[in-house]
């Protein structure tokens, strides 16, 4: 069972990538995130010429995610329960897999924007209203995975320059703080489960030719819960989109489960 992530940066501009992606790529699962699309105009015939279903909570202009899917979704929520907000940022599903029913979730977790922002105190509140959900899934669903664009990256080898992002958003302490509480939960960075190369990022910024110069982050994740651990062989980011013409600043990370 493969599974994947990638934030699109726009669905709309970006369809024709993400289908000639799953052409080459036919995971069993790809999360996606900042559709920007509302749900009436998700492309949904053209997922399922590609073979796939779709669960999404589409937002128009910003934010949206989904997942697309081999197998028909069952059980999907729409965002937290319990946690109201307008901003579309969150879609679980149970799917049918050789391991059983596996949960899935696509998140789309918020930037922050800078330290002394309002947008900051959300951020970390949401991640907050994600832990205590999450609580509840993993009692429910022990085969989970938690896909998506974070807007954390965990570990200064995860940044290409630390002193020049020294205590910035996306790597600030009470940032990475969240983000290890829901580790503490029983999840697990897959990526770090393997060796992988040094400055191995899923983001790079569009300017200042921040990708030729690989100046990126790594804030894209794929976590597992302990039953799926021991299943994970392989996580790798494929950086091959991001060579794409009118690219996401985003690149796919894909886990392999046996």
């Amino acid at each position: 069972m493969k599974i994947a992530t990638w934030n699109v940066n726009s669905l709309k501009i970006r369809l024709q990538q993400v289908l000639d992606w799953l052409a080459a790529n036919p995971v069993d699962a790809l999360c996606l995130q900042e559709l920007k699309l509302p749900d009436e105009r998700f492309p949904h015939e053209a997922i399922q010429d590609a073979g796939y279903h779709a669960a999404v909570a589409g937002q128009s202009t910003y934010n949206g995610v989904a997942v697309l899917s081999r197998t028909p979704p069952r059980d999907v929520v729409r965002n937290i329960p319990g946690y109201e907000d307008a901003q579309q940022r969150l879609v679980s599903v149970t799917l049918d897999s050789p391991l059983g029913d596996v949960r899935i979730i696509s998140a789309y977790c918020p930037n922050g924007q800078s330290l002394t922002s309002d947008k900051y105190a959300y951020k970390l509140a949401w991640y907050q209203a994600l832990h205590e959900h999450l609580q509840q899934e993993l009692g429910r669903f022990p085969r989970l995975a938690l896909l998506g664009d974070f807007n954390v990256a965990p570990e200064d080898r995860d940044v290409h320059d630390p002193v020049k992002w020294e205590g910035d958003v996306l790597v600030s302490e009470p940032e990475r703080q969240a983000l290890q509480k829901l580790l503490d939960l029983g999840l697990h960075d897959s990526f770090r489960l393997f060796e992988q190369p040094e400055k191995s990022f899923s983001w790079w910024d569009y300017r200042q030719m921040a990708f030729r110069r690989n100046a990126g982050l790594r804030i894209d994740h794929v976590l597992l819960s302990d039953a799926l651990r021991p299943h994970c062989v392989e996580c790798v980011i494929d950086k091959t989109p991001r060579r794409n013409e009118q690219p996401s600043d985003h690149t796919p990370v894909v886990a392999t489960l046996q």
